[in-house]
């Protein structure tokens, strides 16, 4: 049974029934309304990304989450500052939860010099290190061997720090996953599996690729705890993971996170999504995650419309300043092609 209580001052009380008794997570106005406006800041950042690459201004492919914006913020936001992720080719709104610099992050995919880095890496190679996002990368489940890496080191330096490993659906087929979890569990190292089940691996459907219900069902199998939560809800998400992180933290050992979201748009840019019909799309549209989250504030008295709406248009007006930002950085120089090559 899940409720949420208003109150009129700051906080948002919400309290779940759970295997094991009640817990509480107490979640301020102000991180409530950061959350919607990173949530607005990625849904525009994906809208630009979109517009430039129909325009041939981004170089490659690019794989845009619009409609996972929940998700990806809300996980990331409930995390301390210090904790580390690991992020996927779908990324963008991972990254924009973790609080990277738009500016820098536009210049990367529009190839400039002045990105995070130096125009080389693109829209599938996000890497802030200093922030704690340890990189994207192009290879299906490539996250979840650095995750464990990373959460070694957190143990072993004793530094208190968490991992946040994102990964698809299709990743959980891979046997990165499976190596990863059991060596994870052995180990009781800080790591939180996070699976962003968007119901298709590039084309195909989760129920033609594994056969079970919930991908978080496979926690079972290393003796650690599996949970599925709703990724088009940020206060059910951030909830969640709050609460596993500090599990983790603790000592404990991982946890595997099965969120079920939807991706709005295809695969990639060359996705024709001909796999999957308009009125699928169309009603999962209705589960909008800024929606929700939007209808949630106003009904809680968090905030007031004209707030959201300021919200919503400084989010987006920063997105443009992200571009001009961009337009004007210079290009990579020539005498820079073979540095950050090699080793």
């Amino acid at each position: 049974e899940n409720w949420n209580r208003p109150f009129s001052f700051l906080y948002i009380m919400n309290i779940f029934n759970k295997t094991g008794g009640i817990y509480m997570t107490y979640i301020d106005k102000e991180t409530i309304l950061e959350m919607y406006k990173r949530m607005n800041q990625a849904r525009a950042f994906e809208e630009k990304v979109s517009y430039f690459f129909a325009r041939g201004m981004v170089h490659g492919t690019t794989h845009l989450s619009v409609g996972e914006e929940a998700s990806s913020v809300a996980a990331c936001m409930a995390l301390n500052k210090d904790d580390l992720i690991t992020s996927t080719h779908r990324g963008h709104s991972q990254v924009i939860g973790k609080g990277i610099d738009l500016n820098k992050m536009m210049a990367e995919l529009l190839g400039k010099y002045t990105g995070y880095c130096k125009g080389k890496g693109g829209s599938m190679h996000i890497a802030d290190v200093e922030a704690g996002n340890l990189g994207a990368n192009g290879v299906v489940g490539g996250g979840h061997g650095i995750a464990v890496g990373a959460a070694l080191t957190q143990q072993m330096k004793k530094t208190g720090k968490i991992v946040l490993c994102f990964f698809g659906d299709g990743a959980s087929n891979e046997g990165s996953f499976h190596e990863s979890l059991n060596l994870a569990s052995v180990w009781k190292l800080p790591v939180i599996f996070y699976c962003e089940n968007n119901l298709y691996g590039m084309s195909v459907p989760v129920k033609n690729s594994m056969n079970i219900k919930d991908i978080a069902i496979r926690a079972k199998a290393y003796g650690i705890p599996g949970y599925v939560v709703d990724g088009n809800n940020a206060i059910d998400v951030y909830n969640l993971i709050k609460e596993v992180s500090e599990y983790v933290r603790s000592g404990k050992g991982p946890v595997l996170v099965e969120s079920k979201t939807y991706r709005w748009l295809g695969h990639s840019k060359s996705d024709a999504q001909v796999y999957r019909t308009k009125e699928e799309v169309e009603e999962w549209k209705k589960k909008c995650p800024i929606r929700r989250l939007r209808k949630y504030i106003l009904e809680n008295n968090i905030a007031k419309e004209e707030e959201l709406n300021d919200i919503e248009k400084t989010a987006k007006d920063q997105i443009e300043e992200a571009v001009e930002f961009a337009n004007n950085s210079p290009n990579p120089p020539i005498e820079t092609v073979t540095e950050d090559v090699y080793a």
